[in-house]
């Protein structure tokens, strides 16, 4: 016969076991990764790398899921009511974060308070892009162009709420001319009307991009970094071209949901430092214009702490509103 102590602290035992061992035995099975635009953009991109290689380093499937909308705030604000059980991941963004809840009033989230922010899994500057059959041969003529023409100068992005649509609105205050944004529901869509001339320009992260620019279906007049690309060492800045308050880069990184178990958030933090070391990343990185980071998640937390703090301002006086 068992004694009945020791009967009671094996059950005991038993009890406690499924909690732990489904945290120790994470991943047992694909994981989600939701990426709050439409496939074809920069974050697309960067989210189908990250996929590939962290689902290597994990030894399990990540899907990549885009749920696109409302300037990133549609699969960000799912990510934040999924279960905390570590599969379910948001390839976090600038504007889903740091933007649109200024500019759409608020959301469905806390940007803090509802996720534990992870990584960094790139940074990058944006591209002002043209048809190629567009006047404009630079970036000083197509300012030119902009002041010669107010409110018939058309620019697309990937959405109401993006960086790209915030540069474009800082575009107008800095050049005293009146353009006409055109969103859509995200890069990839809005890239393919800018190469069909339905619209003549379009802002866009250099990542995504930079197939489009090599391959000339596109052409390239200016990135917002503060020096040039090593990708795109021809293209000039736009702080060069004599417009330094255009600096801007957007980000793009991994996040989960609060309450998610620190083991869980942990090996994430580990298994995503190896992904930006791969050769194949790095070099990937290099070929589109991108940086990866080696933020801490603590680092990670105050970095994106201090973009809301940059942006908030910045929407409420540029006057954008939502599309």
């Amino acid at each position: 016969m068992i004694p009945r102590r020791t009967f009671v602290t094996s059950a005991l035992a038993a009890v406690a076991l499924p909690a732990s061992a489904q945290t120790q035995a994470w991943p047992s099975k694909p994981i989600k990764l939701v990426v709050p635009y439409a496939p074809g953009g920069t974050t697309d991109v960067v989210a189908r790398m990250v996929a590939e290689y962290l689902g290597k380093q994990l030894g399990q499937n990540i899907i990549v899921d885009n749920k696109p909308g409302k300037g990133a705030m549609v699969g960000t604000a799912l990510v934040a009511k999924a279960a905390p059980d570590g599969y379910t991941l948001l390839m976090s963004v600038i504007s889903g974060l740091s933007i649109s809840p200024t500019l759409y009033g608020g959301g469905d989230f806390d940007p803090m308070g509802d996720f534990i922010h992870i990584s960094i899994a790139s940074r990058n500057p944006s591209v002002l892009v043209v048809n190629p059959t567009f006047e404009a041969r630079t970036f000083k003529e197509y300012v030119a162009y902009a002041k010669a023409n107010p409110g018939k100068l058309t620019f697309a992005t990937s959405g109401a709420g993006s960086s790209n649509h915030l540069l474009g609105a800082r575009l107008q205050q800095v050049i005293g001319a009146e353009m006409v944004h055109v969103p859509y529901r995200g890069a990839g869509p809005a890239m393919i009307d800018t190469i069909a001339g339905n619209v003549p320009s379009m802002f866009d992260s250099l990542p995504s991009a930079a197939p489009h620019i090599k391959a000339g279906k596109v052409r390239a007049l200016a990135v917002s970094s503060d020096v040039r690309s090593p990708a795109f060492p021809d293209v000039p800045t736009m702080k060069e071209s004599g417009y330094p308050d255009l600096i801007s880069y957007s980000w793009f990184g991994i996040s989960v949901p609060a309450k998610t178990p620190a083991p869980i958030v942990d090996r994430l933090a580990r298994e995503m430092q190896a992904v930006l070391k791969e050769p194949a990343v790095l070099k990937r990185w290099e070929e589109i214009g991108a940086e990866g980071s080696t933020m801490t998640p603590a680092e990670v937390t105050r970095f994106i702490q201090s973009e809301i703090d940059k942006w908030t301002p910045v929407v409420k006086a540029s006057g954008a509103k939502p599309e």
